[in-house]
């Protein structure tokens, strides 16, 4: 997804993104995922959330023709790396860059898989309107950077509801599954603002949601793919008890729960994210 405005002019002195969109073809592709925002007050709204950005590094994804981009820089982001995949967007970007000289580096790349810290110099923050076709993707690749705490200090990032509220779920709801254990494992999570479809080109059916994760320097103890083995093996049959859902895993399901204390007959969304590392734990000892 990627920022955009409208109006007949722009308080930082670039012109309207309609005009930028309609000048250089920039018509949004289900392909890549894109829906853009046509609303620098939005847009700015987004980078706030984000917290001063004085001397700050900003990693985005999806800049598309630059609205979130420009909202950054006018927040006085020390420098923005703003990786694109859209070639036809790469215009619209140099000339955002022209006006900021020396703060915007634009690297022509998927995101998924690319590792951003030889561009930067420190701790950086991430702030991306996410394509929504690989949100969830671009989500777990960061929550698994190695080592841990990651390169980043923060994260300000747009999902559609749905996700969001994976993110953030809380045990004992239909929501929570493995994506809730990870990020909450490795994050503060909080779902800071919705977003109303109407803000976006083309309007998407659903509403989306912008949440903020906060790294935790000390995450509990364990091997972060013990813990996906796991939360896959529960998460899988989530509506079997664990002495059934675990089996999956090929060992003896009865030593590793009562390794865990965990109940047997419990299922996938009644456990902890402290429940499912003491299963990682256990599963990880016994072999």
């Amino acid at each position: 997804m990627s920022g955009a405005s409208a109006g007949p002019a722009a308080a930082d002195g670039l012109p309207p993104l309609r005009e930028v969109v309609r000048r250089h073809g920039i018509a949004p592709k289900k392909s890549l995922g894109q829906n853009f925002l046509f609303d620098l007050n939005l847009a700015g709204r987004i980078a706030r959330a984000a917290g001063p950005l004085d001397g700050v590094t900003v990693f985005e994804v999806g800049p598309g023709p630059g609205g979130l981009t420009r909202a950054l820089l006018a927040l006085k982001a020390a420098r923005v790396v703003a990786v694109e995949r859209d070639e036809r967007a790469m215009a619209a970007l140099r000339e955002i860059a022209a006006h900021y000289p020396g703060r915007l580096d634009i690297v022509a790349a998927d995101a998924l898989g690319y590792d951003p810290r030889p561009m930067l110099h420190g701790a950086a923050r991430i702030v991306a309107n996410l394509p929504y076709n690989i949100a969830t993707a671009l989500l777990v690749f960061w929550l698994s950077a190695e080592p841990w705490p990651p390169w980043y200090d923060a994260a300000v990032l747009m999902f559609q509801r749905e996700v969001a509220e994976r993110i953030v779920a809380e045990p004992h709801s239909k929501s929570y599954g493995r994506l809730s254990v990870l990020a909450q494992w490795r994050c503060e999570t909080q779902i800071l603002f919705d977003v109303n479809a109407s803000a976006l080109v083309p309007p998407p059916k659903v509403t989306s949601s912008v949440v903020r994760l906060v790294p935790r320097r000390l995450p509990l103890p364990c091997d972060r793919q013990w813990l996906e083995r796991a939360t896959q093996a529960a998460f899988g049959q989530r509506r079997k008890m664990l002495r059934q859902s675990l089996r999956s895993l090929g060992t003896d399901v009865a030593a590793l729960l009562a390794a865990a204390a965990l109940d047997p007959t419990a299922r996938a969304e009644d456990l902890s994210v402290s429940d499912y590392v003491a299963l990682a734990r256990a599963l990880a000892a016994g072999q």
